[in-house]
């Protein structure tokens, strides 16, 4: 029993501090007084419109001048769009007039209803509220009256597009490759044409160039393969140019008799003129007649070329040095 008593006022201490920390119930929200001015107006301008075509809303109300109104601004998605809003305040003698300019867009055809506009009043007695019932605007199609029999049409909104835009640039890559391949073609035509500078070989001796001559057909061995009549065409064309050149005359176009008149004509120290006159009888008879020649005769044949060449040239004279200088006159 004692312990009973005990529980029983402590609950009863505890108890009005646990009422007065507990939160106390959200309020409702409290429905403002409404007002109406002395005097509203309301037009739209213009009174038929074009469809996305902005147009405006303008109201005027007439109040007492402590009293002060401000629009609050249309929410919620409808056939209407508000683009801007304005107010003006005009105090008189004894009222005031406040003007608000909303600017709307309408997207739907045909009679919309703009939305009710609401104001917040100031007054002192404290805030009340004012609800203006919207207005009904005339929405048209843009397209002219007979669009329909025309076969126009107005399409609703459609998807962004893919807008093919002329350009120039592959015409100018082009015409910047055909450029330069010009360009190219032309430098590799002037490089073709261009004035080459011929390399100057310096002339050998004759006794050089015939010994070269000599030595290369000797390499050959024409008449070890069977090649007589070759050989023989051969080494008289060495010997015929190195007498012409070594003499001074025509010697290749003469035939021989007319090769050996020339040279007995000429002055022609050391020229073995009976071993010639054998060496250009056995060669036009192989030449010409198609005789035979042994091995042996070829050799002898081209031992000959060697002979003539060592015993009628005779190297040219070295330049004369420039003459010494004078003495000098004092």
């Amino acid at each position: 029993m004692r312990h009973a008593l005990v529980l029983a006022a402590v609950l009863f201490v505890s108890a009005p501090s646990a009422w007065a920390q507990a939160p106390a119930a959200p309020k409702a929200p409290v429905a403002l007084e409404t007002v109406t001015p002395t005097g509203a107006s309301a037009r739209v301008e213009p009174e038929e419109v074009h469809i996305g075509e902005p147009f405006t809303y303008q109201v005027t109300l007439t109040h007492p001048k402590d009293q002060r109104y401000e629009l609050v601004a249309p929410t919620g998605e409808g056939p209407v769009e508000l683009l801007q809003q304005t107010r003006q305040r005009q105090d008189n003698a004894n009222d005031a007039t406040t003007t608000f300019g909303l600017r709307f867009s309408a997207f739907e055809l045909g009679g919309v209803k703009l939305p009710d506009l609401a104001f917040d009043v100031a007054t002192p007695e404290g805030p009340r509220r004012f609800v203006l019932k919207g207005k009904t605007v005339d929405v048209t199609s843009t397209l002219p009256p007979d669009a329909q029999g025309q076969g126009a049409e107005l399409f609703d909104y459609q998807p962004p597009q893919e807008v093919p835009i002329r350009s120039w640039t592959l015409l100018y890559a082009l015409a910047a490759a055909l450029a330069v391949g010009v360009a190219v073609w032309l430098l590799v035509r002037w490089w073709q044409r261009r004035p080459k500078r011929e390399k100057v070989v310096p002339v050998l001796p004759l006794d050089v160039r015939v010994r070269q001559s000599l030595d290369a057909l000797q390499r050959e061995d024409l008449p070890g393969r069977g090649h007589v009549k070759d050989f023989y065409f051969r080494l008289s064309e060495i010997v015929r140019g190195y007498l012409g050149e070594r003499y001074g005359f025509e010697a290749l176009e003469c035939t021989s008799s007319e090769l050996m008149a020339s040279l007995r004509k000429l002055h022609t120290p050391g020229l073995p003129e009976d071993a010639l006159m054998r060496f250009v009888s056995e060669s036009d008879m192989v030449k010409y007649a198609r005789a035979d020649a042994s091995p042996e005769s070829c050799k002898q044949a081209l031992a000959f070329g060697y002979d003539l060449l060592a015993k009628t040239y005779v190297p040219p004279a070295p330049p004369k040095p420039d003459a010494a200088p004078g003495p000098r006159v004092q």
